[in-house]
């Protein structure tokens, strides 16, 4: 296995090179959603940038929202801070991607927040 370490190296240094990014467009706003797990209940936000919601025990401040160019329908992410009532610290703060919620998730024992899309108008 080890004789194949030089070669994946450079596979992965090379992979990164070169490579464009994405263009994409910011929004003023965005759609998030949150999930009470001990009622059940799924409570949809329309945020706008540098808004802030309460939910509960948590504030949701939506930082800023963007998508790939051209495709509004396409994969939206969103900078969240979301902090607990009474405690300066947020619990989350970074980016969270529509498509992958998972990816970036928040870790609270009552409270799931994901972003659903941008707001486009």
């Amino acid at each position: 296995m080890m004789r194949f370490a030089p070669l994946f190296a450079c596979f992965l240094l090379s992979a990164g090179m070169g490579t464009a990014q994405e263009a994409v467009t910011a929004t003023d706003g965005a759609t998030l959603r949150a999930l009470d797990k001990l009622s059940g209940k799924v409570t949809d936000m329309q945020l706008s940038r540098g808004q802030r919601q309460a939910l509960g025990r948590i504030e949701v401040e939506l930082g800023d929202c963007r998508y790939p160019e051209g495709n509004p329908a396409g994969d939206a992410y969103a900078f969240v801070t979301i902090r607990e009532a009474g405690t300066p610290d947020p619990v989350f703060r970074g980016w969270m991607v529509a498509s992958a919620p998972a990816l970036n998730a928040m870790d609270h024992p009552r409270y799931d927040v994901w972003v659903m899309r941008c707001q486009t108008s």
